[in-house]
């Protein structure tokens, strides 16, 4: 029990604001004793809809995520500590900056009349203005740019651990560059792909202010409609349903990954 003790706080912590709130949850949605709402949200084919572009949407935002931030967390890994220092100035300065006021930094950006739109239009590359918001593209762009850090900082860890020995011993033995990415670096930083990549993933199916408002309504994904079901509807019932299918789907998710990476083979 001496050794259990100091860990009685953070499980209170996690008792009170997780466990608690997810109970509180289930409750609802199955209040009175009926499966009725999990039904509905599993049965009809307008949710189901909203579901399956949610983890699109997620799935879409990991991927360009983790192309995006691969090459940026291996270039900080590797790179001189003074450029390392201004690159994670980049990367941390918009985690300092409230999501609300960057997805209307990119409303500004993103508009018919807006910076890019004008620019583009007045340079003569594009005639029209590009439909930018209000749509998919504009709330891929906007998740993407708010949660790239999340997948930089892992890979730059997983890369930072690589031993330089082993890089140098295959140099020596006449690698090409190419060749000591695909058999050094790649399978040893599999675990910082795949922890960027649940990061992004978990985070990306429970987003809400950048969907609603660089999708302009046009866009609907879980939260949203888990919102609109409370504060609309008043329907807590369902939206608790509706909660809770989406976690169960996100911990699917996330127990299959596991097991995939636990099934590959070592290096």
């Amino acid at each position: 029990m001496k050794g259990f003790s100091p860990s009685i706080p953070a499980l209170v912590l996690l008792g009170v604001f997780f466990l608690y709130p997810v109970v509180r949850m289930l409750g609802f949605a199955v209040e009175g004793g009926t499966m009725e709402w999990f039904a509905k949200a599993l049965g009809e084919k307008l949710y189901l809809q909203v579901f399956w572009v949610t983890f699109q949407i997620a799935a879409i935002v990991t991927i360009v995520c983790l192309l995006l931030a691969y090459p940026l967390g291996f270039l900080l890994a590797t790179t001189t500590p003074g450029w390392a220092a201004l690159g994670f100035i980049f990367v941390l300065l918009p985690l300092w900056t409230s999501v609300l006021v960057r997805t209307y930094a990119w409303m500004v950006l993103l508009g018919r009349n807006g910076v890019l739109n004008r620019w583009l239009v007045g340079s003569g590359i594009v005639d029209d203005p590009l439909p930018l918001l209000h749509n998919l593209t504009g709330v891929l762009i906007g998740m993407v740019h708010v949660l790239l850090p999340y997948m930089v900082l892992p890979i730059y860890g997983a890369v930072k651990r690589v031993d330089p020995a082993i890089v140098a011993a295959a140099q020596g033995l006449g690698a090409s560059t190419w060749r000591i990415f695909w058999r050094i670096y790649l399978p040893l930083t599999l675990n910082g792909i795949f922890a960027g990549c649940v990061i992004v993933f978990v985070l990306s199916l429970g987003f809400y202010i950048t969907p609603a408002l660089l999708g302009g309504g046009r866009v609907i994904m879980i939260a949203i409609l888990i919102e609109q079901e409370v504060r609309q509807s008043l329907n807590w019932q369902f939206a608790a349903a509706l909660s809770s299918v989406l976690l169960a789907a996100t911990l699917a998710v996330y127990g299959l990954a596991r097991k995939s990476m636990r099934a590959e083979p070592a290096p």
